[in-house]
């Protein structure tokens, strides 16, 4: 659990950084943090029942993450040698967002593409000490 929990920082590290390659388990470990926060805080939310609104803790972390998650999700598409602009198809009502998904689960494109080295061959390589 801790290893994905760095992961999941270390896309929040890598916080505007749209160019390179993300592996499908640092986006997809991303997207679970995500979800199991924004769960946490739609908790928080209800149980304190703010005046702010119902969704406020929510709304500050989704604006607190949009740019890492654009990022991320671009860096994914970039990995299986997509243009990142493809994550705007996910504005396109329910067609749009399966095949988001589509692409985003797809495997990584096998060795360098024109967006960089292959993510998953770099976490094969051994570490210099």
């Amino acid at each position: 659990m801790n290893e994905n929990f760095n992961q999941y920082l270390a896309v929040l590290k890598k916080y505007a950084i749209f160019s390179g390659r993300s592996n499908r388990r640092e986006y997809w470990t991303f997207v679970l943090f995500h979800v199991l926060v924004t769960i946490i805080l739609s908790t928080m939310d209800s149980i304190m029942e703010s005046r702010l609104g119902a969704s406020f803790l929510v709304g500050i972390y989704a604006l607190a993450t949009l740019v890492p998650s654009l990022a991320v999700g671009v860096r994914r598409l970039h990995d299986t040698n997509r243009s990142g602009w493809w994550v705007l198809i996910g504005f396109i009502p329910v067609i749009g967002s399966i095949i988001l998904i589509f692409f985003l689960a797809a495997d990584s494109q096998p060795g360098d593409n024109q967006y960089g080295p292959n993510p998953k061959s770099l976490d094969a390589a051994p570490v210099a000490q």
